[in-house]
């Protein structure tokens, strides 16, 4: 990693950067349970793999928060998670692949749902907002600052109304990121507008479906 923080950063490994975000959850989750913070809205109780060649993003931000999940797809109860929220003001994506497994108890099978897209032409995405649990990649950012507080990051897009996060805990922003080989696992994606070039949805039951 460069000494700098200024200008060009790069590292790596990209989930090395993440640890101080994920760990400033803890005090989110604390002030969940007490009712000092909103829940953010209920998320499925299934996570999903996401994998992308290249992600170009501009105005990056990220920060710790909490979702709110099913403990299971039966839906009758959840729980705190404590995620890292990635956010860009615009992205681009080639080569992206999407996946996530399902138990049917019905058939006794696994269900593989895998979206692929952007392939010849980059995914678009504005506004976009990733509720990570775990990612690897290679990186570059442009001018970060590491530190900065959530509720003065102005690089990346405002915090979503709603989201479980300590205004004044830690994050991270830079004027652009570049991540390459992505592997990441995520409770929830938002974003403003998602363009899907070349999307390819398939469903089937053999586990060489997920992205990895």
């Amino acid at each position: 990693m460069e000494s700098q923080v200024r200008g060009g950063t790069r590292w790596k490994r990209f989930a090395v950067v993440m640890v101080p975000s994920v760990l400033a959850t803890a005090a989110v989750g604390v002030g969940l349970a007490q009712g000092a913070l909103a829940a953010s809205f209920s998320v499925s109780g299934q996570q999903f793999k996401v994998t992308a060649g290249h992600l170009h993003g501009e105005g990056f931000a990220q920060y710790g928060g909490v979702d709110t999940v099913y403990t299971s797809t039966k839906g009758d109860s959840q729980q705190p998670v404590p995620v890292a929220i990635s956010s860009f003001k615009n992205a681009t994506i080639t080569k992206m692949c999407q996946s996530v497994a399902t138990k049917i108890p019905i058939f006794n099978k696994t269900v593989y749902l895998r979206l692929d897209a952007g392939r010849d032409k980059p995914v678009t995405a504005e506004n976009l907002y990733i509720d990570v649990s775990q990612l690897d990649a290679d990186a570059k950012f442009t001018n970060i600052d590491i530190g900065v507080a959530v509720q003065d990051q102005n690089k990346g897009p405002a915090v979503k109304p709603g989201d479980s996060v300590l205004p004044g805990g830690f994050a991270q922003q830079a004027e652009s990121a570049d991540l390459y080989g992505v592997e990441q696992t995520a409770w929830a994606t938002t974003a403003g507008t998602f363009t899907l070039n070349g999307l390819s949805m398939r469903l089937g039951t053999d586990a060489k479906m997920e992205c990895y």
